[in-house]
C-alpha cells in the first residue's frame, strides 16, 4: 500500500530531508526519485523498461533517446516533452493492381513503393488497395495518405492500334501491331521508383507471339524471333512483415513456338491471373491482374489501434504490422 502524506491545517506541504540534504522517494525498497536543494531527480530508463500499463501524465527520462518523456493516453504515445503529440515515423509497402491482359502480350505489375512516412497523433491516413485490371484493362492505384502507386500496365491488344503494352507502375508487354505486320517494338513504360518496362515484340512473320509484362524488380523480355512469349519481370522482396516476402511479379508473355516464365512474386504464368494482394501482372491469356496491397509497420506504443478496413493486425518484434487487403484508413 503507497504511503499517504497529508498537508497541515495551512495548506502547505512541508518533507525535511535528513543530514545528506535529499529527499528520497521509494517504491518496494527501490529509489524511483529524489529531491535534493538544487534539482528533482525523476525516474530513469531505456525504451524497453517503460511502464507497462502507463497513464497520462506519467514523466520520466528516456536513456536510449536520451530526452525528457511524457505519457499522453488519448494517442497511446510517449512524446517528447514539450513538443505536444510528438510524431513518429511508419514504415509503409503500397502495391497497386497489377494490369490485365489479352491473348498474346502479357500485363505489368503494379506499382510497387516502400519507404517511411512522418504521421502526427491524431492524423487520419486514406488508406485504398487497388484491384487487380480486367482482361486489357490498366489495374487500379493503391494509397497511402501522401503516397499513390499506379496500376500495372495492360498487356499490348494484337493487331490493334494497341498493340504496345500499356504504361503503368509497370509496363505490359507489347503484341503485335495492326494488321499482323510484324515490328520489332519495345514494350510499355514502367514508371521511375515504382516498376518496369514491359518486353517488346521482336520482328518474326508468325507474328502470334508478345512481351513479358514488367515488374518491380526487373523489366519484362522480349518475345523472340522464333515465336517464343517473352519472361515476366521478377519483383521485389520485402521483409516488412517480419519474413521476407516476393510481390509485384509480371505476367508471362505467350507464344506460337513457347511460353515464357512469370515473374516471381505473383506474376501470372500463361493463361493464369496475376496472384491477389501481390500486385501481379496477368499472363498472357485473356486474364485478370492480382489485387494490391498496402502494409503499415510502426512501434508498437506508438500504435493507436484505431483503424477502419479491418486490416489484418499483427506483431513482429517491438512493431506492430497492419495489412490492408480493402481500402479502410489508420488514425495515428
Amino acid at each position: 500500500m503507497a504511503s499517504i502524506i497529508n498537508a497541515d491545517t495551512s495548506g502547505g506541504l512541508k518533507l525535511t530531508s535528513d543530514t545528506s540534504g535529499e529527499i528520497e522517494f521509494q517504491s518496494a525498497g527501490t529509489k524511483i526519485a529524489s529531491l535534493t536543494a538544487g534539482a528533482l531527480e525523476i525516474p530513469t530508463g531505456t525504451t524497453a523498461q517503460r511502464p507497462g500499463s502507463p497513464t497520462t501524465g506519467m514523466t520520466r527520462y528516456n536513456t536510449d533517446t536520451g530526452q525528457m518523456e511524457i505519457y499522453n493516453a488519448t494517442y497511446n504515445t510517449w512524446n517528447v516533452a514539450g513538443i505536444p503529440g510528438s510524431s513518429y515515423d511508419i514504415e509503409y509497402l503500397v502495391i497497386a493492381g497489377g494490369g490485365g491482359s489479352p491473348n498474346v502480350a502479357a500485363a505489368g505489375a503494379g506499382g510497387y513503393r516502400a519507404s517511411s512516412l512522418s504521421a502526427q497523433p491524431g492524423s487520419t491516413h486514406t488508406i485504398i488497395v487497388g484491384a487487380g485490371g480486367a482482361i486489357q484493362t490498366v489495374g487500379d492505384d493503391s494509397v497511402f495518405s501522401t503516397i499513390t502507386s499506379l496500376g500495372g500496365g495492360r498487356g499490348g491488344i494484337p493487331n490493334t492500334v494497341n498493340y504496345i503494352g500499356g504504361t503503368g507502375g509497370s509496363g505490359g508487354g507489347t503484341s503485335y501491331s495492326s494488321g499482323g505486320t510484324a515490328v520489332t517494338s519495345g514494350g510499355g513504360a514502367g514508371t521511375v521508383g515504382q516498376g518496369n518496362n514491359g518486353g517488346g515484340h521482336a520482328a518474326w512473320a508468325g507474328g502470334a507471339a508478345g512481351g513479358g509484362g514488367g515488374g518491380a524488380g526487373a523489366a519484362g523480355t522480349t518475345s523472340t524471333a522464333g515465336g517464343i512469349g517473352g519472361n515476366g519481370g521478377n519483383g521485389l522482396a520485402s521483409s516488412i512483415t517480419g519474413s521476407s516476402v516476393t510481390r509485384a511479379g509480371g505476367g508471362a508473355g505467350s507464344g506460337e513456338s513457347g511460353n515464357g516464365t512469370a515473374g516471381t512474386g505473383g506474376g501470372g504464368a500463361v493463361n493464369s491471373n496475376g496472384t491477389a494482394n501481390t500486385g501481379g501482372g496477368a499472363g498472357a491469356g485473356s486474364r485478370t491482374g492480382g489485387s494490391g496491397v498496402v502494409i503499415l509497420s510502426l512501434l508498437t506504443a506508438n500504435y493507436s489501434g484505431t483503424t477502419t478496413g479491418s486490416p489484418t493486425v499483427t506483431t513482429s518484434g517491438a512493431n506492430t504490422i497492419l495489412q490492408y487487403t480493402s481500402s479502410g484508413s489508420y488514425t495515428a
